[in-house]
């Protein structure tokens, strides 16, 4: 007679895989392993989200730095961007104030045209 091959065992085939690497019981028995994997998906959904507000963080940081180099404030500059309608994001804003100053001075002066 053939080896029937179970659903449960398919299951705890990828759920003891997930668990590969923790430490102790939580990567040996079942019902630990399980546990331990659902914790392991909150957090690491919990991270993702935690990932994205850091980053936003550090990219108004930045804008915030070189907004004062210009002698003006972030939130003066992002209001400038907003009433010219300069639709560039925080993310790509930060990257040219970091690594390219004659782009962002260009789009600083364009920002305040109407202002000063």
């Amino acid at each position: 007679m053939a080896r029937v091959k179970s659903t449960a065992s398919r299951k705890h085939r990828e759920i003891m895989k997930k668990a590969k690497g923790f430490r102790q019981s939580r990567s040996k028995r079942m019902r630990v392993a399980k546990e331990a994997v659902l914790h392991a998906g909150q957090y690491a959904y919990i991270g993702r989200k935690l990932k994205k507000r850091d980053l936003r963080a550090l990219w108004i940081i930045r804008l915030s730095a070189a907004a004062k180099e210009k002698g003006t404030s972030y939130s003066k500059f992002i209001n400038a961007l907003k009433n010219e309608k300069i639709e560039i994001d925080r993310k790509i804003l930060s990257d040219i104030a970091a690594t390219d100053p004659k782009v962002f001075d260009l789009i600083f002066k364009e920002s305040f045209t109407k202002i000063k």
